[in-house]
């Protein structure tokens, strides 16, 4: 179930809004709710789910009652293997069968037979949280949760179940014991998830058709024009699209009185590679440099341990978010550059025309979200041919406005106006003109906020419009 569906908008939504409010026991039925969610469209996989919660929760209990340290860290170590070895087996288990019998095949060996493993859904992000959960046991910054029922609905709260942000437990367990929802919170929470919605909906949505026709399209068979039309669709759709969903999440989050963390703070406008991981995904970005950079030694051991760090980290990150090579060669580009710019390359940018650092930016993200949507290395190389102007195509049997609609053009044109903080500036432009207005007794004193709910009523109506006409909902983080 997504949230950018009729059956979760009027059918889902609704009814765990409406009994969550009357219920005298919240969240038990906020975790009974969570578990139908996840069933949904995972049933197979809630025992994992169940299962997840109940070893983490006992492992939580074994750190904190170990009096010495040599006993936590075991308890630890035993906790994290179980919790890494679970995504291990369900993520990459096809991933290494497959590439033993690549190397089997080198030496006519017999191939290795194995049904294919299924992906449970947000068994990343779950299982990450998890993993937070135990550390922060054992370095004692939260005590370990003695409710069971508590720790399943922190691990398994549908808003971000499936796509996260990655929620740490010091961050949430004050809530998850006692919060409030007034109406300012509520009303904030329906403009949250309303926004994600008609990012979700209007733009990404809209920007995955041209995406995924161009790269889909034989490589002699692309140009320069078409091969940038899909790699920009791209970069925009992947950002509205997990955006749009962590800003629904938040949103959701608010409804139900919880405060979940940002996850994205405009990175497409960052002015370098180090910038952009500030604001790309912080949720995930925090939990590698807190749970993998710092331990690995950071920046502590010189200037080759910290590149070796990075470069670690970053090879970690592209095979965190799929298994194949193209992720794992996404990671090791981005860690490339962030080691470039702490060798000085950084220094260089800061003084440098900020329209350049921006173009710099936005070159190396587009070429790496090539890696990163490419089914394999010989379509992301036909791509960055054509996109280098040597592309195979003539213009004839595929040209661009194949794939430029009216609807294209104007997701693009709202994607790009999104990218950017246009929209917060003009929020507080309007602000302090009401405020103004509002000292001189003017005609309209609630005329920013009247703005402000015509515009979400209309995003509304148009979400709902295209949910109606149309079945291409795709979400590319689940698959994370």
């Amino acid at each position: 179930m997504v949230f950018s569906s009729v059956t979760f908008l009027f059918y889902f939504l609704p009814f765990v809004l409406l009994f969550y409010f009357i219920s005298p026991f919240r969240n038990v039925f906020l975790l009974l709710a969570s578990l139908f969610f996840y069933a949904w469209g995972e049933v197979n996989y809630v025992l994992l789910l169940l299962l997840s919660i109940t070893a983490n929760y006992v492992f939580g209990i074994f750190i904190e009652r170990q009096s010495s340290s040599s006993m936590k860290r075991v308890a630890l170590v035993l906790g994290v293997i179980v919790n890494v070895g679970s995504i291990c087996f369900f993520k990459y288990t096809n991933f290494l069968v497959e590439n033993l019998n690549q190397i089997l095949s080198w030496f006519h060996g017999s191939p290795i037979s194995l049904e294919p493993v299924h992906l449970p859904l947000g068994i990343s992000f779950f299982t990450f949280q998890a993993i937070s959960y135990l550390i922060d046991v054992y370095r004692q910054t939260c005590r370990s949760e003695r409710n069971p029922l508590t720790l399943g609905l922190y691990i398994s709260m549908f808003p971000q179940l499936v796509a996260g942000p990655i929620v740490r437990f010091n961050e949430i367990v004050e809530q998850l014991h006692q919060r409030s929802v007034n109406r300012e919170k509520f009303a904030e929470g329906v403009r949250r998830f309303v926004v994600g919605l008609g990012q979700k909906v209007i733009i990404a949505n809209a920007l995955a058709v041209p995406a995924d026709a161009i790269f889909s399209l034989p490589p002699e068979n692309l140009t320069a024009a078409i091969a940038w039309t899909g790699a920009a669709s791209y970069t925009l759709q992947i950002y509205f699209d997990f955006a749009g969903y962590s800003s629904m999440a938040i949103g959701l989050g608010l409804m139900f009185g919880f405060t979940i963390p940002e996850n994205f703070n405009y990175p497409y406008i960052s002015q370098s590679i180090t910038e952009f991981w500030r604001r790309w995904h912080m949720s995930l970005s925090g939990w590698f440099r807190d749970y993998l950079y710092i331990p690995l030694g950071g920046n502590r051991g010189g200037a080759g341990r910290t590149y070796l760090n990075l470069i670690i980290v970053f090879f970690l990150c592209g095979l965190w978010h799929g298994a194949s090579w193209t992720f794992v060669v996404w990671g090791l580009f981005h860690g490339a550059f962030l080691v470039l710019e702490r060798i000085g390359f950084g220094k260089w940018l800061a003084l440098v025309w900020r329209p350049f650092g921006h173009a710099y930016v936005m070159v190396v993200v587009i070429v790496g979200w090539t890696f990163f949507r490419a089914d394999n290395f010989d379509v992301a190389a036909a791509f960055l041919t054509a996109m280098a102007g040597l592309g195979k195509g003539n213009g004839i049997v595929n040209h661009v406005w194949q794939f430029l609609d009216r609807e294209v053009i104007l997701a693009l044109i709202l994607g790009g106006i999104g990218a950017a903080p246009i929209i917060p500036m003009m929020k507080r432009w309007c602000s302090a003109m009401h405020f103004g207005f509002a000292r001189k007794r003017g005609p309209f004193p609630f005329f920013p906020r009247s703005v402000e709910t015509i515009c979400l009523a209309g995003i509304l109506f148009l979400v709902i419009a295209n949910l109606a006409a149309k079945t291409h909902n795709p979400f590319i983080y689940f698959r994370f």
